[in-house]
């Protein structure tokens, strides 16, 4: 029983190694459709332990012991009650194949079935070499990086992609530390020193957009993002980081601006949230007066099914519930969730970026055509439309134009001109990776 993988990623043995021992690898391993969270990573692989949360309760402790770097480490599950019923025993082998590639081949012993588990290690063998495809696309030395917004989806998987890429990273939150890489923040007051020894600045706290539009709704949108990050901003310039990137949004365009092609040079349009974005850039400035480099990263639909409009829309379309909304002629501007990480990550570094940077895939598509590529995805159709009263009863009228019935033909136009690299410019392949649909690194069960 089990399963053994094996592929060859575009990384020396020793690098490759060094990447599963750095913070954030278990994070960026683990698939967005699993139901686990990561209560603990692992501080030493060949002695520590990390800690896997499951629902009702239920922790899966992996045990790392016979670590013999470059060559391998193994994990095995010791806590009750999950070892009485499931044998797991995962030796992770790393074999050099020349100078600068590595045969990666995880062995799991386990009386799991093997194809239980193959869409897992597929996951896991695809986002590893993209990872380290994307790293060596870095520039720079490592950096220190402080990150609001931590216990968002993006901000989590964020600062688990700049672990693992060699950053240090300062979790700025509002609570009480937990641990001592974080930093108490007080968004309408931060502390002078708050920033001190930090070198670049990633801005993604606020209030989630998400919601009926009432009163009390968009002033929590407004007050979570306007006041925290003129304040940010205005103590970024009198500190020492070289460049603050900031969470933006498509909001810019408007609701509806039909066909046009929508670039970082195109007009603002109408409406709360084209209006909201233009407050939130303008209280970057005094950053940007103040001599650091600024990038507004204004974010399409990210597609995760660990959060946004994936995370709604999977369940319904994997039980055959899903269809287009009402005509389906919307533009959606989607972008894989590693691919927006690429973004920020390039953010850090690249100096040609600064001011607007639209953060979306090359390829937008109309909502019809994302509800029958997500239908083929998941092997069930896509026929019932989704009539336009459902989103207005749920969102409001105000919240229906401008969320569900947005349509915004949105293109990363300065990153093209940069000859950024994507990792998944088409949709299909985006939504195979990230829902475990994807059968494209062999396998053999094992013997």
């Amino acid at each position: 029983m089990g399963l053994s993988l094996s592929s060859i990623v575009p990384a020396p043995r020793d690098e490759v190694f060094a990447w599963h021992e750095r913070p954030g690898a278990i994070e960026r391993l683990t698939p967005p459709w699993m139901p686990v969270r990561i209560k603990q990573e692992t501080d030493d692989l060949g002695a520590g332990r990390a800690v896997l949360g499951f629902p009702f309760g239920i922790d899966w402790v992996a045990q790392h012991s016979e670590s013999v770097p470059p060559d391998h480490f193994v994990d095995e599950l010791t806590s009750a009650p999950l070892r009485w019923a499931v044998n797991w025993r995962h030796t992770h082998q790393f074999d050099a194949v020349g100078n600068d590639q590595t045969r990666v081949t995880d062995q799991v012993d386990s009386n799991v079935p093997g194809f239980l588990l193959r869409s897992m290690l597929v996951y896991r063998h695809q986002q590893l070499a993209d990872d380290l495809a994307a790293r060596r696309r870095a520039q720079g030395d490592p950096l220190t990086v402080a990150v609001t917004g931590t216990h968002g989806t993006i901000g989590r998987a964020l600062v688990a992609l700049l672990g693992t890429a060699g950053h240090t990273v300062i979790k700025l939150v509002r609570g009480e530390p937990s641990s001592p890489s974080d930093r108490r923040w007080n968004p309408d007051h931060p502390a002078d020193d708050l920033l001190q020894g930090v070198d670049a600045v990633v801005h993604l706290a606020g209030a989630s957009i998400a919601g009926r539009f009432t009163d009390a709704h968009r002033n929590a949108i407004v007050e979570s993002r306007i006041g925290p990050t003129t304040a940010l901003a205005t103590l970024a310039a009198a500190s020492d980081p070289r460049v603050f990137v900031c969470a933006s949004a498509i909001g810019w365009y408007g609701a509806d601006r039909g066909d046009e092609l929508l670039t970082e040079h195109s007009e603002r349009g109408t409406g709360f949230l084209a209006e909201l974005v233009e407050n939130w850039e303008r209280a970057t400035d005094p950053a940007r007066d103040g001599g650091v480099r600024v990038v507004n990263l204004r974010t399409g639909l990210v597609q995760t099914p660990a959060g946004g409009i994936l995370r709604l829309q999977y369940p319904m379309f994997a039980v055959g519930l899903g269809g287009p909304l009402a005509s389906g002629n919307q533009w959606q501007p989607w972008i894989g969730l590693d691919d927006l990480l690429d973004i920020y990550h390039r953010a850090l570094y690249d100096d040609q970026l600064s001011g607007p940077v639209n953060g979306v895939g090359p390829n937008p598509v109309r909502n019809r055509d994302y509800t029958a590529t997500l239908a083929r995805v998941v092997h069930r159709p896509a026929l019932l439309r989704v009539p336009s009263f459902g989103p207005r009863v749920l969102l409001g009228p105000e919240g229906a134009k401008e969320l569900a019935e947005a349509s915004q033909r949105v293109v990363p136009a300065v990153l093209d001109q940069l000859g950024h690299t994507f990792r998944y410019p088409e949709l299909e392949p985006a939504l195979r990776h990230l829902l475990g649909r994807n059968s494209s690194v062999d396998s053999a069960p094992s013997t």
